[in-house]
């Protein structure tokens, strides 16, 4: 796609307007961030899901992503998390993205791997690698594998460094999820390169020691992102998008630049990726740990610079909680896709929230039909009242 620019459009508000990218057009440019859960049996999504991701394509959002979702059993960070890598899951997520389209939304799935990352608990036992007395309780650790043999913090398992012939089979295992997740009923695929897991463990040169065609300089540290991008786009139909998140900058005394995430975003772009999502942090400490200050769009920056010099569309993350914040986001031109989460949690109906406060004289109609009526026939009986 070209990136949309802030010029005129037919929506009073450019948050509300839709977006195009390929054949694809997303009501609004309102995207729900992949939340990981914890809730899955076996990598199967349930009950939970259904309800957590049909909330937001009730609640007016154009495009709903599952929580990350791994590619392989062993690519789970926890025994809770989310996976593609059986048929069983395929019917389990048709369950859901049909749901999401029936209100009007997009269903969405990011697909990754946890690498080094894996074997551990939830976020609130502060990820503790598994031991031996999870085991006696029915959750084993396991090794996972890596660009190198260094573990994610003190106290985890060392992972194994794949050697060629593995990381050939790793490429294979997204190209596979990608099949499935389209069969699943996804219509958007994004590819996780951030936060410290497996495909960001390649890119970082902290967690990359290796000085084959696999590492060394950026050219080599980039070449599973690139690969793997390449298997997941021919597999994905070109009438649908492909999504890639980065952490754009990481590291100590930057490891990670920006200048190495527009390297990295230019080589995406010509490699049939559509959109990039600008976040940050991960390769130590939390997976979501910021190298800078959390003010309000503290990483919108980082679109902004991806969207200018890397001309390809952009999505923004990062503490963005009001209307107009997004709206003037959108405006400046520093991104395509205004992304949230947590807020979301709180407000699912945060997209009607945004229209009545953007002026939108039809903010109701993001509702499914049967409950705008009952709300649109509220006012109209406040409106005789008030006249009266």
């Amino acid at each position: 796609m070209n990136p949309a620019t802030p010029a005129e459009t037919g929506s009073a508000s450019l948050l509300l307007s839709p977006l195009r990218i390929r054949d694809l057009t997303l009501r609004n440019r309102i995207v729900v961030s992949p939340m990981c859960q914890y809730a899955s049996q076996d990598g199967l999504p349930g009950d939970w899901h259904l309800v957590h991701l049909g909330q937001f394509a009730l609640g007016g959002a154009a495009l709903v992503f599952t929580e990350e979702t791994a590619v392989a059993a062993e690519g789970r960070k926890t025994y809770g998390c989310a996976g593609i890598y059986g048929d069983a899951h395929v019917a389990a997520y048709r369950r859901i993205t049909d749901f999401i389209r029936s209100q009007g939304a997009v269903p969405g799935i990011q697909l990754g791997h946890a690498g080094r990352k894996a074997s551990c608990g939830p976020p609130w036992t502060q990820f503790r690698p598994l031991t031996e007395q999870d085991a006696q309780a029915g959750m084993p650790p396991w090794r996972g594998v890596s660009a190198s043999e260094m573990p994610a913090k003190p106290g985890a398992l060392a992972p194994r460094a794949m050697d060629a012939g593995q990381i050939r089979e790793m490429i294979a295992l997204w190209r596979l999820a990608a099949r499935r997740s389209l069969d699943a009923g996804f219509q958007v695929c994004e590819i996780h390169g951030a936060h410290g897991y497996l495909i960001h463990q390649f890119l970082s040169p902290l967690s990359n020691l290796r000085q084959d065609a696999w590492g060394g300089d950026l050219q080599g540290r980039m070449r599973l992102a690139l690969e793997i991008a390449e298997a997941v786009r021919a597999e994905w139909p070109a009438g649908l998008p492909v999504f890639f998140r980065v952490s754009a900058v990481d590291g100590e005394g930057g490891a990670w630049n920006m200048d190495d995430t527009v390297a990295l975003a230019q080589a995406l772009r010509e490699r049939g990726v559509d959109v990039v999502t600008c976040s940050s942090g991960g390769i130590n400490g939390p997976l979501n740990m910021a190298v800078v200050p959390r003010t309000p769009g503290y990483q919108v920056p980082y679109a902004a610079r991806v969207r200018r010099e890397a001309g390809m569309a952009a999505c923004a993350v990062g503490l963005i909680t009001e209307p107009a914040q997004a709206e003037a986001i959108l405006r400046r031109g520093d991104a395509d896709l205004i992304a949230l989460a947590r807020e979301l949690m709180l407000d699912p109906r945060w997209p009607v929230r945004a229209a009545r406060e953007l002026g939108a004289p039809d903010y109701l109609d993001l509702l499914p039909s049967d409950y705008a009526w009952w709300l649109k026939r509220r006012e109209q009986i406040r409106a005789l009242s008030d006249a009266g």
